[in-house]
């Protein structure tokens, strides 16, 4: 059996210019997961973000936003990570992925960081072994546009294809926290983008 999730770092860029940003997607689904589970983040200064707490004892999931930006996300998780002796196998990392349609979800065991500069900087300082949360946003096909995609807003109907992709994330995380990661994986890795 694989190592229990215990924390949930969902990665976006703080302030209200990037609110609706596609690179804010790990933002979207951590405020609606915080909704569906009655918890409120609150601003934590030693752990340079919002922070919230699910369930108690053995059971508990710590739900982070890092307020740091996105280049420099790892020093949110490393500080979570050493105060609450959390492993890197324990933590998954939601975040968006240009690798994967809009409309697409898909839960990653550990890996490399594809380019993402959230992840490149929390491998950096807790190493690769962490998992992840993929949520699709689609490529806008020339790397020269990468950046402008990345920080653009989603038309209405691409918005409803990435909503759908966060409440499928959302229900297998739940299966992963009630079940274990293989279940949860399986029934978002076989699902069908919008």
């Amino acid at each position: 059996m694989s190592d229990p999730i215990r924390a949930i770092v969902a990665l976006g860029n703080p302030g209200a210019e990037h609110v609706s940003d596609r690179h804010n997607v790990g933002f979207w689904l951590a405020d609606r997961l915080a909704d569906r589970w009655r918890v409120s983040p609150a601003a934590e200064r030693k752990f340079k973000g919002e922070l919230a707490r699910h369930g108690m004892g053995d059971a508990t999931v710590w739900l982070l936003k890092p307020l740091t930006f996105m280049n420099k996300s790892g020093e949110a998780v490393q500080p979570l990570c050493a105060f609450h002796k959390i492993a890197p196998e324990s933590v998954l990392v939601v975040h968006d992925d240009l690798d994967l349609p809009a409309g697409t979800a898909r839960l990653k065991q550990s890996g490399g960081h594809g380019g993402h500069n959230g992840l490149r900087d929390i491998t950096r300082v807790i190493g690769s072994q962490y998992r992840r949360l993929r949520i699709g946003i689609g490529h806008p096909g020339d790397s020269a546009r990468v950046l402008s995609h990345v920080l653009g807003t989603p038309a209405p109907d691409e918005r409803i294809e990435i909503d759908n992709a966060i409440d499928a994330g959302i229900a297998a995380l739940e299966v992963v926290l009630d079940k274990g990661w293989d279940h949860g994986a399986q029934q978002l890795n076989s699902r069908k983008a919008s």
